[in-house]
């Protein structure tokens, strides 16, 4: 008995199972949309389509840098309670997505459902650990970070309670080194636990990479604070001014005190490592996340979220 893509899109409807699924029940079940629903219902998964429906506010970050230092990737995974993010089923499926990542390099959390592990797509695989785990899964983002034919190197650091908090750092050197890899990636390392633990945590490199909006929206909020009312126009502009400079460069890894020694900079930092071995190195990117923080509505490197159903 054959079925049509309506047939398909019925039982969606009425199911809430995901299309790959639904798909495969009917060819299990030949054509016959009862019994699909059945199988469906046997494998659970018209529960995790109604599990989907549910927030997902807890999770983990998990990060992988392949072997030759080069490329590296950043995700993170979510679900409804902290008890299934330490679920070993649910770190296995995040690391198993994260390898599908890093080897085929996706552009969006949609492509990502699309790839296959050991044969399975990424979607199926997700409805079935919903389904065991009894908890919507969700892929809110993720980042790929790759040298090319630059020097330098990738690096990561996940802090080790419970896995809330990753970084993904991009160092590149001018010229390019190969003897003291060693010392390179103890630097990046150093430089993503920074990222990881300082407060206030850095969202730029430097000012120059500051956008503009952000900047005169800063300026903006300052000068529309009360103690300035009374200020002529000139005075006023250069204590906002000042005010500005020291909040975006709190904001900025260069300008920030390393957290392992505060009576130097981040910058200054690079700089004696530049010098220690004889190349230019650069933070060329970085990514900080933590789970379950408020994102930027707009945002070029958001990789949105998908439902799985």
């Amino acid at each position: 008995m054959t079925f049509s893509a309506k047939d398909v899109a019925d039982l969606r409807l009425k199911t809430g199972a995901g299309m790959m699924e639904c798909k495969n029940a009917l060819t299990e079940a030949k054509g016959n949309i009862e019994k699909a629903g059945e199988i469906l219902r046997q494998k659970g998964l018209v529960a995790a389509a109604k599990k989907s429906e549910k927030t997902t506010l807890e999770g983990i970050v998990i990060s992988k840098i392949s072997g030759d230092k080069k490329n590296g990737a950043i995700l993170e995974l979510n679900t409804q309670t902290d008890f299934v993010a330490k679920n070993e089923k649910f770190i296995e499926l995040a690391s198993i997505m994260l390898d599908a990542i890093l080897s085929n390099k996706p552009v969006s959390a949609e492509q990502v459902l699309l790839l296959k592990a050991n044969g399975t797509l990424m979607s199926e695989l997700v409805s079935s650990r919903i389904a065991t785990l009894g908890e919507n899964i969700q892929l809110r983002r993720f980042e790929l970070f790759g040298l090319g034919n630059e020097g330098g190197i990738i690096s990561t650091y996940i802090h080790p309670v419970g896995n809330k908090i990753g970084v993904l750092i991009k160092l590149v050197t001018s010229p390019d080194i190969t003897t003291c890899i060693v010392e390179l990636e103890e630097l990046a390392k150093n430089i993503a636990m920074h990222i990881a633990a300082s407060q206030p945590q850095p969202e730029y490199i430097n000012s120059t990479t500051i956008p503009k909006d952000v900047i005169e929206n800063e300026r903006r909020i300052e000068l529309g604070k009360e103690d300035l009312v009374k200020k002529t126009k000139e005075i006023a502009e250069k204590i906002v001014q000042g005010r500005l400079d020291k909040i975006l460069a709190q904001r900025c890894l260069m300008s920030q005190p390393y957290i392992k020694d505060p009576n130097i900079t981040i910058e200054k930092l690079i700089k004696e490592k530049s010098k220690q071995l004889n190349t230019d190195i650069k933070v060329s990117h970085f990514v900080r996340y933590n789970v379950g923080e408020v994102l930027e509505k707009d945002t070029s490197k958001e990789k949105a979220a998908v439902s799985i159903t």
